[in-house]
């Protein structure tokens, strides 16, 4: 006979009931947390756009063809196939960031403006020692191309060591044994029961361990390069010591009414000297017995970043369409070569008179001034007033000019590597294979990277090929 049921006792809970309970409130959490990041990345993705749309001096966009698309994430663990195809998602996306910064680095307007003057030199006529004239020396372009080549040796340079970086990762991963985290049972293979085939990875664990190492060396080379930029050597520093000292600034115009200014003008006046006095040069700078090296009187601020108004730029596009397109050396034997190899010639003359009267404020009605960023421009990356009647010339003492470099992206070059490499692991579950075939492309885009990046630079500043490295 049954017992009869007691209501005052309370059954226990179902745990099926619990473990549901648990999954629904974790979807809630997660899609709580999803639904405030996408508002975030929404704001702040029209802020961007609305910068691009001023600096690239376009026409609004049209956003009638946008819908909204679904987003979903996975509510169980378990649902390794899903996460797999958030990280290929991710993956693509960071590919096209990263193929759009390569684009505009390599269609980077730039043009080294030479302040030196001709200077003059005594002559004897044959008349006799009694009568001299006075004679225009030539102005070497041996100064420009210095500071080019080392330009161009800038291109590919980055915060961090690649082939280190995957050694490391390696290291950690096969030599110390990180990748037995990786498994799906409790226990480290070594005293896993016997069992057919190879052990069952979990590809969560496995991306969340490879890519934690991955970005956790990485930041760690970009601290140890912080400080020996302050110790040891600083390449952006440098560069802009080297313009100063041989009298050349540079223009770069990363898009079509903004871009960075490095001013180069030496304070002594005149670069091409011997080495005695550019000793009394340096010495005297060391005593602050000159000038400062800023663009504005009393001011040692030589970086900024530039937003150009419409006529300045439509006057600089002017000049450049004089230039011949060409990629190379003209043969000197082609009379048709000798015309326009000269032309090139009057067009790199008439655009360094151009700008170098800009910066001195000769052209009322295509003047600019100097004006520092607020601080909430700073941080987002944008400008709030738009050139119109004038240029902005805002001062930059973080040196963001490296921003047309591989130096200036570190972030989107080292999460791009992290996601490359994850994903062939994903792909092939073999961690060496990874980092070789991560290799490979780090070369594959450094040698794209240098070779358009060369071509860029001979086009855009009218140099001979011959004289670059």
């Amino acid at each position: 006979m049954d017992a009869p049921s007691n209501p005052n006792v309370s059954t226990p809970p179902d745990p099926t009931t619990t473990v549901k309970d648990a999954h629904m409130y974790e979807a809630y959490v997660v899609d709580t947390a999803a639904g405030a990041l996408v508002g975030l990345v929404a704001l702040l993705s029209v802020l961007k756009t609305a910068s691009w749309q001023r600096r690239t001096a376009s026409a609004a966009p049209d956003l009638r063809g946008l819908q909204q698309v679904p987003a979903f994430l996975p509510l169980n663990p378990q649902e390794d196939k899903h996460f797999v195809t958030y990280v290929v998602c991710a993956f693509a996306l960071k590919a096209v960031q990263l193929l759009h910064q390569l684009m505009v680095q390599l269609s980077v307007d730039v043009f080294f403006i030479d302040w030196e003057k001709p200077r003059t030199a005594a002559s004897r006529t044959a008349a006799g020692a009694a009568h001299q004239k006075r004679d225009l020396l030539p102005v070497s372009i041996w100064r420009t191309y210095f500071v080019a080549n080392e330009w161009n040796e800038l291109q590919t340079v980055r915060k961090i060591r690649p082939t280190f970086q995957i050694l490391a990762v390696l290291f950690f991963l096969k030599a110390l044994g990180f990748w037995e985290y990786t498994v799906r049972e409790p226990w480290p293979p070594s005293e896993c029961p016997q069992q057919e085939g190879p052990p069952s990875y979990s590809p969560t664990v496995r991306f969340g361990l490879a890519a934690t190492l991955w970005l956790g060396i990485g930041l760690v080379q970009v601290i140890f390069t912080v400080f020996y930029e302050i110790c040891v050597e600083d390449k952006i520093r440098h560069f802009v010591d080297l313009c100063s000292m041989s009298n050349i600034s540079v223009l770069l115009l990363a898009q079509r009414c903004f871009g960075y200014y490095i001013h180069g003008r030496s304070v002594h006046g005149h670069a091409d000297t011997n080495m005695e006095e550019m000793n009394n040069n340096l010495r005297r700078e060391a005593e602050s017995l000159c000038g400062q090296r800023g663009l504005l009187p009393s001011t040692e601020i030589q970086t900024f970043q530039v937003a150009l108004s419409t006529r300045l730029r439509s006057q600089y596009d002017r000049i450049r369409e004089s230039f011949a397109t060409r990629y190379g050396p003209a043969r000197l034997t082609d009379p048709g070569s000798v015309s326009r190899w000269e032309q090139n010639i009057r067009a790199y003359h008439a655009m360094n008179f151009f700008l170098a009267s800009i910066i001195d404020h000769v052209h009322p009605d295509m003047d600019y001034y100097v004006r520092d960023k607020l601080a909430l421009e700073r941080i987002m990356g944008v400008e709030f007033l738009e050139p119109i009647e004038k240029s902005i010339f805002y001062n930059d003492k973080a040196h963001s000019f490296s921003d047309a470099l591989f130096y200036g992206h570190e972030s989107t070059l080292l999460s791009f590597d992290a996601f490359f490499f994850c994903v062939v692991d994903l792909a092939c579950r073999n961690f060496v294979l990874a980092g070789l075939l991560t290799y490979v492309q780090q070369t594959i885009f450094r040698k794209i990277r240098s070779f358009f990046g060369r071509k860029n630079l001979i086009y855009k500043s009218q140099l001979d090929a011959r004289f670059l490295k």
